[in-house]
């Protein structure tokens, strides 16, 4: 995939702390950022199906009576 540059300001302390963060992990401060931001899209992602499948237990009794208990299953 091709790589996009992104410039980011930070205060000393953050850009310390990112450095020493990926020094300990073996990897360039870029990877270390990009890994978090996957990490923070992963668990926007993994919110939203939580989110989803608790709606659909809390209201799957009003789909069932509305739509009948066969609508939409494969």
């Amino acid at each position: 995939m091709p790589k996009t540059q992104l410039n980011v300001r930070v205060d000393e302390e953050t850009a310390r702390a990112a450095r020493e963060r990926a020094l300990a992990r073996g990897m360039s401060v870029n990877r270390y950022i990009e890994e978090l931001v996957r990490q923070d899209v992963g668990e926007a992602g993994r919110t939203f199906v939580d989110s989803a499948a608790d709606f659909m237990k809390n209201y799957e009794s009003v789909f069932t009576e509305e739509f009948g208990p066969e609508r939409g299953r494969s």
